[in-house]
């Protein structure tokens, strides 16, 4: 045997040991010995997992995985003592509905829909005839449900066991009569805190460990006691709240044991699943619409707004003028969680953007709840199908008074365990400038020729990248704000840029103008030009037949007249590769597990708990 074969051999016989302590010693690796190269990313990919929260679903599963899970994003709680009435967070109903000036408000809304929907033309140049609800009405009032079975197959969720908690389609179907808290911990995008029972922020977060443990072990079928071997890609709303995302870090780390963690905003995960590099998102949501310009991966933080309203605004806003309408069905309440169902079901199958579709046509409609027979209604509609979606262009519809109806990226407040954040460096710099602005003064003692103008440009823009929570709002929009150095700031000019930010954050924006305004706020007429090219539409709140071409117009229509001749042409992305638009911003996250520039952007369990949010600011890949 020679030299070089003996040396095969004791190589090969090394391996085998190496691979039986492996076997006897590791309980099981993120990546298993001894798999080939190319398989690695494969079996790396299969070990993560992304999680996208959203106010009314949550959608999440492996980041190989086609598609995600989806299930109601809500719990029910086993009250601990029987007594005062169970809590139950409302899905429908919200603040501001019932208000003096919600009926005026409604009608006017109403009224500027009719005129909207009798101003366009339809396809062949006719106007549209409009027609009255009074012409539905005395034929629906008339219709009685047919009976279709005496038992409607639907079973209430079984309590006998009485489990403290219920996950999901199994917390909507919980008896009214059992003693069980309902709820849902997002509302608008952001953690539902109230100061009713479980509004707190330990309550809320304690309610979303349990929904996604109980989904992981559930649809996933991965063990607890494993996530120490997985990691996570968390997608967050483009406005987000430092502090709760520093504790759904925290949560997700600490708590549920995952090894590591990606946080990325949803607009560049919408980038991503849809295979575009730059687009203006447009997220219509069940309870917010964001709206945002996104670029080679970087969300535009000046263009970034929220709209506190949504597909469940829609869904309310057709019961209402089903109602007008003489709905059939006088027995649904919209404290109902399956009433509630039915109407959500009711508009994703009859509502459209069409406006070739006119005159009154004939529907129906079947009930299925426990506990009581299968009933058909037959019933009648016009204009409503059309009216009710168009609410989102013109949101007075909604009859929603005193809210705050828009947000914009605001300022943070600091967080005591990240001192090094942009207040500390926006103090540091108006020092150096200070430095800067007493040198050139000395100067320009010596040469009357220089101008010290010139050096005080330069701060600002340092002082606008570092300030990733500023409010600014476009230069040539009426409630124009220009961000700046507060400490320079005179204080009426400081105050009256609040009053401008509070008076925009007080109107509410329909959707074509959210979008105008949020391309409008580009830096540059290039990339304003790219967003008008690609408007990409997310979310499940816009599935409406004929929407694109409905959203493309009015865009048209509205948009500068110096881009009208200079932008190619308008395109709105509604179904990127026939993908479901519900689905697009999970499938970013899981394109972003499968990058190779990802690996840099992990923030391990051990580093959080040495540097904790300090974390997010060296590794998160937009500016915290």
């Amino acid at each position: 045997m020679t030299q070089a074969e003996k040396g095969e051999a004791e190589n090969g016989k090394d391996k085998e040991r190496e691979r039986e302590r492996e076997q006897r010693g590791a309980k099981r690796p993120i990546v298993p010995a001894a798999v080939p190269e190319s398989l690695q990313e494969q079996i790396q990919s299969n070990f993560i997992v992304v999680i996208h929260p959203g106010s009314a679903t949550l959608r999440l599963g492996r980041a190989t995985d086609t598609l995600p899970v989806g299930i109601p994003h809500v719990i029910a709680r086993r009250q601990r003592q029987p007594g005062p009435a169970a809590c139950r967070d409302s899905w429908l109903l919200r603040d501001g509905l019932n208000k003096p000036e919600s009926t005026e408000q409604r009608q006017n809304g109403l009224k500027m829909v009719d005129q909207a929907i009798w101003s366009k033309k339809m396809s062949n140049g006719a106007r549209r005839i409009p027609v009255s609800p009074d012409q539905a009405r005395s034929y629906n009032r008339q219709m009685r449900p047919a009976i279709l079975d005496h038992s409607s197959g639907a079973k209430w969720t079984n309590t006998a066991n009485h489990p403290e908690f219920l996950v999901g389609e199994e917390a909507l179907y919980v008896n009214p009569l059992d003693s069980y808290n309902i709820h849902w911990p997002i509302r608008r995008g952001q953690l539902n805190l109230h100061a009713g029972p479980g509004g707190s922020l330990t309550a809320v977060l304690a309610d979303l460990e349990v929904i996604w443990s109980h989904a992981i072990q559930k649809y996933l079928e991965i063990p607890l006691k494993d996530l120490k071997y997985y990691r996570c890609i968390l997608l967050i709303p483009d406005i987000y709240n430092k502090q709760h995302v520093k504790e759904l870090v925290n949560m997700i780390l600490m708590k549920m044991g995952f090894s590591g963690i990606i946080v990325h905003q949803e607009s560049v995960c919408a980038t991503f699943g849809s295979g575009l590099s730059s687009a203006c998102i447009v997220d219509v949501g069940d309870q917010k619409t964001s709206v945002c310009c996104v670029e080679d991966g970087v969300s535009h933080r000046n263009t970034r707004l929220c709209l506190a309203y949504g597909g469940s605004d829609v869904s309310r806003c057709f019961y209402w003028l089903m109602q007008r309408a003489g709905f059939p069905y006088r027995d649904c309440q919209l404290t109902n969680k399956l009433d509630c169902l039915l109407l959500q079901h009711l508009k994703e199958t009859f509502c459209h953007l069409d406006q070739d579709i006119s005159g009154l046509q004939d529907h129906e409609f079947q009930i299925r709840h426990p506990d009581s027979p299968a009933l058909l209604y037959q019933f009648r509609l016009g204009d409503e199908k059309l009216q009710a979606p168009m609410a989102l262009f013109y949101p007075a519809t909604f009859g929603i008074v005193g809210q705050k109806m828009t947000t914009l990226q605001h300022r943070s407040q600091g967080d005591p365990e990240d001192p090094h954040d942009e207040h500390y460096l926006l103090a540091t710099q108006s020092k150096q400038e200070q430095s800067a602005k007493a040198t050139a003064d000395r100067k320009s003692m010596s040469k009357p020729g220089t101008y010290e103008g010139d050096l005080r440009g330069q701060p600002t823009d340092i002082s606008e990248r570092i300030y990733p929570q500023e409010v600014e709002l476009g230069s040539s929009q009426s409630d124009c704000m220009i961000s700046g150095n507060d400490s320079e700031e005179p204080l009426s000019a400081h105050m009256s840029r609040k009053t401008a930010i509070s008076q925009f954050e007080g109107k509410a924006l329909g959707l074509d103008k959210a979008i105008l305004h949020s391309i409008d706020c580009c830096a540059s007429d290039d990339t304003k030009k790219k967003m008008y090219s690609s408007i990409l539409v997310v979310g499940g709140g816009l599935m409406f037949h004929k929407a694109q071409e409905f959203l493309q117009h009015r865009i048209l229509n509205k948009m500068p007249p110096s881009f009208r001749r200079v932008v190619e042409n308008v395109e709105v992305i509604t179904r990127p590769k026939d993908m479901d638009p519900r689905l697009i911003a999970w499938k970013g996250g899981a394109v972003l597990a499968c990058l190779d520039t990802t690996q840099e952007l992990w923030i391990y369990q051990r580093e959080w708990q040495r540097f904790g949010v300090r974390m997010l600011r060296e590794r998160a890949a937009f500016v915290w």
